[in-house]
């Protein structure tokens, strides 16, 4: 009974604790030098009243706030308290972020007890963690500390501009602020000690070359970073990223930590190697020059895979299809296509590619202010918008020619002039090698990574392709999976370090180690609102049954996707003004959940409530029974679930668009019947999964593309490009008939 009243009692003290409000007056800057005495003050007041059950938590907040009130002996006792505590519970673990704050706090209490300047102690506890942590470890721990410490300044000034104007701050968040202020106020001291600190360890650890150039056969060089584990006596495997980006993160140190030889490659004109950047044009033949220098060398042990995000994705299908003996792996995110997702999606091509190709071309009068000013590039979309140009014009009004911008432009289809960049047909038939493709339900190269896939399996039924794909963006990879996408909130199973998971399987080809669990099949796919994993052998075993919905025309202020189909005759009408120009700032919205749909030159179609949940999984499909004035459009089509609670969730993004006329056949072009009755079957580049709940209803946007950063479809059947709003004058009209339909695949 005694120790139930205690426990009772410090239950209630703590409730009490963490229930208060402490009087608070933040300043008005997080930089201002009376913050750290009023953060101390508060740091202070709480001491004596803070209380926890978890002896661990206990002991890292007590840790916070005895740093922040400037009591840094008795910091590092809870720190090494702490230390203790969990030495054997974390034997097996990575390194976490504690260890940044243990070293913080080790230095701080030798700078208050033995005057040792706090650079100088800094810099030996430093070391004395570093030095023993293994390559993996030490890779992410420095990483940690190299992070700018402006982001953690903008989250301390985000928490004071939040608390100034009440007053006072209640306990539990007040512990949140110690912990936002301590890990700036930690970053800002140690911040300019950290680069030479970790060059110094890497030195230790790594042999290192930032400036390799590589010869291609016609004696081009090839600019490329060169890290491989310094004390490995024996050759390694190579993991190599060939890419057109240098201001993207180099991963070579990574892949060092990780135990091979790492090697990122830069296109023909970037960094050290001479002339002008021409995306596509030479990667192909020098990733495959690359490949074979690697192989020669005496740290390689002759085996060598490719890894990498969007374009660094494409140059690994370019040199597969070269077939380099010592490629023997590749492991994509997101990877373009040339000619099917760059700088075209579905055949419509978009304004970023004339800005991206001029930028990094260094073509002249691509200055600062077009390449990175992105309000200025969208004022100059809309500029070219409102004049009705023709899209070839676009260089006018911008003011500046991009050759290679119409060298792409001359090749509206997916003919031989895409076709010879990446594997095509029978081509893909001999390509072998392992092959993990990572992508998402978010992410714009999801129509690439497909597309490979796809057409990998189609020729090659024996293939070894894995596929990876869940609610994802393109910087998943690259940037780490965040809990909260544009405003929808992640399963707990998809926050995966995708990055981790992409050396568990080079490890499992490289060295024999186990095959990840989430990639057990050909098709790996995470259920949004399910919060489980799936697997199935083909894209179109995601989704075993099928619930068919019908277009019905319905009431003429309201359009129903429908069970059954009502009728052959009735219709939806919808009429585009070409000619339009009013809606030339026009955006989609930039978040996944929202709260009304705001359709754009579309019509919108809604389900009843579903009875009973259903399981979406796999591809977007149907048939359009429609007439139209025009001999072609372009059409975009967008797929949400709306909640009991009014919200919109978007099941793929960005929408799926494409020209009709391309619409079954991306190399030929078949034009509309104008003014006929006619069918046009599809399927969607772009795939999801979600778990919809009884009660919500499937929405289906169904929308004509016109916008200022795209070209502009006028339907003339002529070449698109030569068109402007002189062939717009007649509005567009199209009827969708009541016996359109979508197929929305649904596992059973």
């Amino acid at each position: 009974m005694r120790t139930l009243l205690i426990a009772l009692l410090v239950l209630g003290c703590q409730s009490w604790a963490l229930a208060q409000d402490l009087e608070f007056h933040p300043p008005a800057n997080a930089t201002d030098p009376a913050a750290t005495g009023i953060m101390r003050d508060l740091a202070s007041r709480i001491l004596p009243v803070y209380q926890e059950n978890d002896q661990d938590r206990y002991l890292r907040n007590l840790s916070a706030l005895q740093l922040v009130a400037r009591n840094f002996p008795a910091a590092n006792e809870s720190r090494q308290s702490l230390l203790e505590r969990r030495r054997a519970a974390d034997a097996h673990r990575p390194v976490g972020k504690g260890v940044m704050f243990d070293i913080y706090a080790h230095a701080r209490a030798r700078e208050a007890t033995e005057r040792t300047p706090f650079p100088q102690a800094f810099a030996q506890s430093y070391r004395d963690v570093v030095s023993k942590l293994n390559d993996e470890d030490a890779y992410v721990l420095t990483g940690w500390l190299g992070a700018p410490v402006s982001g953690f300044q903008d989250a301390v000034q985000r928490a004071f501009d939040q608390w100034r104007p009440r007053g006072t701050i209640p306990l539990a968040d007040a512990l949140d602020l110690i912990w936002a202020y301590l890990t700036f106020d930690a970053y800002r001291s140690f911040h300019p000690l950290v680069a030479a600190l970790n060059a110094e360890d890497d030195s230790r650890r790594y042999v290192i070359d930032w400036d390799l150039l590589i010869h291609a056969p016609d004696g081009e060089g090839i600019s490329a970073v060169l890290v491989r584990p310094r004390d490995d006596s024996k050759p390694l495997p190579t993991l190599l990223e060939f890419t057109i980006h240098v201001d993207t993160h180099n991963f070579a140190r990574e892949c060092a930590a990780h135990g091979y030889v790492g090697i990122v490659a830069f296109a023909r004109g970037e960094r050290r190697s001479p002339g002008r950047v021409v995306p596509f044009v030479h990667d192909a033949d020098d990733a495959s020059a690359v490949i074979e220098w690697i192989a020669k060398q005496p740290w390689s042990d002759g085996r060598v895979g490719m890894y990498g995000t969007s374009y660094s994705g494409y140059t690994q299908w370019a040199a597969a299809k070269r077939l380099p003996s010592a490629l023997k792996a590749i492991a994509t995110t997101s990877a373009t296509a040339p000619g099917i997702d760059a700088p075209m999606v579905g055949n419509i091509v978009q304004s970023w590619a004339y800005r991206w190709s001029g930028c990094l071309g260094n073509i002249k009068g691509f200055d600062d202010k077009i390449c990175s000013d992105d309000a200025n590039w969208r004022s100059l979309e809309e500029s070219w918008y409102t004049s009705g140009r023709s899209y070839r014009d676009l260089e006018r009004v911008v003011g500046v020619r991009n050759p290679v911008f119409h060298v792409w432009l001359d090749h509206p289809s997916y003919d031989r002039f895409w076709q010879k960049l990446i594997p095509y047909k029978e081509q893909f038939a001999r390509i072998n090698i392992p092959v993990l493709a990572i992508t998402g339900y978010y992410a714009a190269g999801e129509p690439g990574t497909l597309y490979y896939f796809s057409q990998h399996y189609r020729y090659n039924p024996h293939a070894n392709h894995t596929l990876l794909v869940g609610p994802y963006d393109d910087d998943a990879v690259q940037h780490a999976v965040t809990a909260n996408l544009q405003g929808y909130a992640l399963d707990p199973v998809a926050l995966i370090d995708l990055r981790e998971l992409r050396y568990q399987w080079f490890d499992h080809i490289f060295k024999g180690g186990d095959l990840p669990e989430q990639l057990k099949e050909r098709v790996n796919f995470e259920v949004m609102g399910a919060n489980e994993w799936q697997h199935a052998t083909s894209l179109e075993a995601m989704g075993k049954g099928q619930l068919r919905l019908y277009l019905d025309a319905g009431r003429p202020d309201a359009h129903r996707l429908a069970l059954r189909k009502t009728s052959d005759t009735t219709y939806t009408e919808q009429t585009l003004k070409l000619t339009d120009r009013s809606d030339a700032a026009w955006m989609p919205p930039a978040t996944l959940v929202e709260k009304s749909l705001q359709p754009h030159d579309a019509v919108v179609f809604v389900s009843e409530p579903l009875r009973r949940a259903q399981e979406v999984a796999g591809l977007l499909s149907g048939k359009l029974h429609f007439t139209v004035n025009r001999m072609d459009m372009d059409l975009n089509m967008a797929l949400y679930e709306l909640l009991p609670s009014g919200d919109y969730v978007q099941l793929f993004d960005p929408a799926y668009e494409f020209r009709a006329s391309y619409a079954n056949d991306r190399v030929i072009r078949h034009l509309l019947r104008a003014g006929e009755v006619q069918d046009l079957s599809f399927k969607s580049e772009r795939l999801t999964s979600r778990k919809v709940d009884a009660g919500s209803r499937i929405v289906l946007v169904l929308g004509i593309t016109k916008r200022a950063d795209r070209q502009i479809n006028y339907g003339t059947g002529g070449a698109v490009n030569e068109e402007t709003i002189a062939d717009g004058k007649v509005p567009l009209r199209v009827r969708w008939y009541s016996d359109s339909y979508i197929d929305l695949p649904v596992r059973r």
